[in-house]
């Protein structure tokens, strides 16, 4: 590098070597050397006290592919079923995508969180991935989840931590005007990819047929993770929290600009909805009266339900890009 001075260094896997950065670092700072550094993990690095390069490097993160980008190439049954890594575009049948989903959770997942965290006993961080990966998109019960796998909750939540750190998804924390109440609820944990997720939950040879349960939570997931993507690639500061109130109502998602109040979304997998898909926001509304009420659906038709806007996915997901939050509401 010294010698050649190339305009731009591309490192994959940095945090296999940690003390590499102290040598990135002398050469950003002597040499005005442009660096990529990407890997799976930065649980290691900060686990061994490496170089950070605070106030040196700018964090992005990169996702399976988005609707966005794959464009007409997009397809919601597949998504649902194989989730959207690159290498799944690569395979040319049913068969030749779970077979790599599998070989996927089975060996690089697997192989990569064993290898960065540091755990005294791995069978209950097995049967935990795959309970996690079953409870992808629920609201978790850290108690019925230890007692499950055999540990105390407090582990539980470490094994949670290190799929958090290891970028295998993100947590969904309850909606609440009192952070006090809101860290007294527990929060939701959402898997990166629908296909790596029914992979590890051992779930692959079950296909999720529109019109069921599966098909319903399956695109809950998909869609909240979609928003999720979205809004780190927009760079926005918008907050996304799910609602849940004293009587265990639920709205799926509700999402939070600064300075504005929020707007409620449903998520509803139905072709053609109805007063009865937008009951919970309803209800909602005698509670934030002032907020959006926004009922996300496979239905076509833009309408009002009373104060509920009614909106295809794809629509929500283009006003969303547009990143304007009035948008979402017109």
């Amino acid at each position: 590098i010294e010698k050649a001075k190339p305009s731009l260094v591309i490192i994959d896997e940095v945090q296999k070597l940690p003390k590499l950065l102290d040598v990135v670092h002398w050469l950003i700072e002597n040499q005005g050397t442009r660096f990529a550094l990407t890997g799976s993990s930065a649980r290691k690095l900060k686990r061994g006290h490496a170089n950070m390069l605070a106030g040196r490097a700018v964090v992005r993160e990169l996702f399976p592919l988005t609707q966005s980008e794959l464009q007409s190439e997009f397809n919601l049954n597949d998504t649902l079923a194989f989730g959207t890594l690159p290498k799944i575009f690569q395979s040319h049948s049913a068969t030749e995508k779970n077979d790599f989903l599998e070989s996927y959770a089975n060996t690089y997942v697997k192989e990569e969180i064993f290898a960065e965290a540091i755990l005294r006993k791995l069978e209950p961080f097995r049967k935990f991935l795959v309970l996690a990966a079953q409870l992808s998109g629920k609201t978790l019960n850290l108690t019925s989840i230890a007692d499950a796998v055999g540990v105390d909750p407090k582990t539980v939540k470490s094994y949670y931590l290190i799929l958090e750190d290891t970028l295998m998804g993100f947590f969904l924390e309850p909606f609440e005007t009192s952070l006090k109440k809101r860290m007294s609820k527990s929060p939701k944990f959402f898997f990166f990819d629908t296909g790596v997720s029914r992979a590890l939950a051992q779930w692959i040879d079950v296909l999720p047929l529109e019109s069921t349960s599966y098909f319903g939570e399956l695109f809950e997931q998909w869609f909240i993770s979609e928003i999720f993507r979205t809004i780190k690639y927009l760079g926005k500061k918008i907050q996304m929290n799910f609602y849940l109130d004293h009587d265990s109502h639920e709205v799926d998602l509700v999402l939070t600009w600064p300075k504005q109040i929020p707007i409620f979304v449903e998520i509803k997998s139905a072709r053609v909805v109805d007063l009865s898909h937008a009951k919970g926001l309803l209800k909602t509304a005698s509670i934030f009266n002032e907020s959006p009420l926004i009922l996300v659906s496979q239905d076509i038709q833009e309408r009002k339900i009373g104060p509920v806007v009614c909106l295809h996915w794809d629509i929500f997901l283009k006003k969303l890009i547009s990143g304007e939050r009035d948008q979402l509401t017109e």
